[in-house]
C-alpha cells in the first residue's frame, strides 16, 4: 500500500518514506509505527496497538522508551511537532492519531493489452519483493534478539533531576524567588505520571552552585536519565530566564527555552517556568 500526504509518500510494504521523490532515512521500527498510524488514519491508535504492530506480542522491550523513540523519529522525518502537530497528534492516555489528509493506492498492475501477462509480471515482482523483505526481516529479527539479550529491559520509572535554579542577574533580592522556582517545578512534575516518572529535587548534588555542578556526578549519584537546569539573567530590555532540559547519558540538550521579562517585571515568572517544564516533559519523555 502506498500512502501520499503533502509532499510525502510512504510505501508501507517496503517501509520507505520519501519527500518530493527523495528517500528519507527511517528505521524499521518507526516505519512499522508509521504504517499502522496511516492504516488507521483519522482514528485513535492505542499504545497497546502500536506495541503489537511494532514489536509483536513475543518480544519484551522497554516499550515506553521504544515507543517514544519511534514517535520522535517519525516527527523528525516529517518535520512535525508534538506541540503543534500537522501529521501525528498525541492524545494523552489514549494514543496517537494521524490527522493529515492522505490518499492511498495499491501498487498498480500494468494495464497492457494482455492483462494476464501484466498481472503475472506484477505478481512475480511482488513475490520477489516479499522474499527480499522476509530475508531482511530475518536478519533484523536476529540482530534485535541479540541486542535484547545483551541490554536488559528497564521497567523502573525514568528519573528526572531538577537542579536548584541560579540567580545570575546580580540582584540578590531575587535569590529566594529563583531558588524556590525549582521546588515549584518538582511539585508540578511529580503529579504528571508517577508510575512512569521519578522526580528528584532535594539531593545534595543538585544544590551545588552552577560553577561546581557536575552533570556526570548528577547521573552517577541519582542514576538519573534527565536533568532540568535554569538561570535568571540580566538582559538589555529587562530580565530573562533560560531553562535547559538535558539527557544525561550523553549530556545532549533536548530543549533550551528563553523566557523574556521586559522592564524586569517578574509577575508571570513562576507560572511560565512551571508550564514550560511540564510541556517539555510531556513532549520529550512521555510521548
Amino acid at each position: 500500500m502506498i500512502y501520499r500526504f503533502g509532499v510525502f509518500e510512504f510505501d508501507a510494504d517496503a517501509g520507505r518514506l520519501s519527500k518530493n521523490g527523495r528517500f528519507l532515512a527511517l528505521e524499521p521500527q518507526p516505519a512499522r509505527a508509521l504504517a499502522r498510524l496511516l492504516l488507521r488514519a483519522g482514528t485513535v491508535v492505542s499504545r497497546d496497538e502500536l506495541r503489537e504492530a511494532v514489536w509483536g506480542s513475543d518480544i519484551h522491550v522497554d516499550f515506553d522508551r521504544g515507543l517514544a523513540y519511534c514517535l520522535s523519529q517519525i516527527r523528525s522525518a516529517l518535520g512535525d511537532s508534538g506541540d503543534n502537530p500537522r501529521f501525528v497528534q498525541t492524545l494523552p492516555r489514549k494514543g496517537y492519531k494521524f490527522i493529515a489528509p492522505l490518499t492511498q493506492e495499491i501498487d498498480p498492475v500494468t494495464s497492457a493489452p494482455d492483462a494476464a501477462v501484466g498481472a503475472r509480471i506484477h505478481t512475480r515482482h511482488a513475490v520477489n519483493r516479499a522474499v527480499t523483505a522476509i530475508g531482511l526481516l530475518t536478519v533484523l529479527a536476529g540482530l534485535g534478539w541479540l541486542v535484547l539479550s545483551l541490554v536488559p529491559s528497564r521497567t523502573s520509572p525514568l528519573v528526572v533531576a531538577v537542579s536548584v535554579f541560579d540567580n545570575e542577574s546580580g540582584r540578590p533580592e531575587y535569590d529566594r524567588l529563583v531558588a524556590g522556582l525549582s521546588d515549584l517545578v518538582v511539585e508540578r512534575l511529580t503529579n504528571i505520571e508517577p508510575s512512569r516518572l521519578a522526580i528528584v529535587g532535594n539531593a545534595a548534588v543538585l544544590r551545588q552552585r552552577r560553577n561546581l555542578r557536575n552533570l556526570s556526578a548528577v547521573k552517577a549519584a541519582l542514576d538519573a536519565d534527565y536533568v532540568i537546569l535554569g538561570q535568571l539573567q540580566d538582559a538589555e530590555a529587562g530580565l530573562r530566564f533560560i531553562s535547559h532540559f538535558i539527557r544525561l547519558s550523553d549530556q545532549t540538550h533536548l530543549k533550551a527555552t528563553r523566557l523574556s521579562f521586559p522592564n524586569g517585571d517578574l509577575s508571570g515568572l513562576e507560572a511560565a517556568v512551571v508550564q514550560e517544564a511540564d510541556r517539555v516533559i510531556r513532549a520529550n519523555v512521555l510521548n
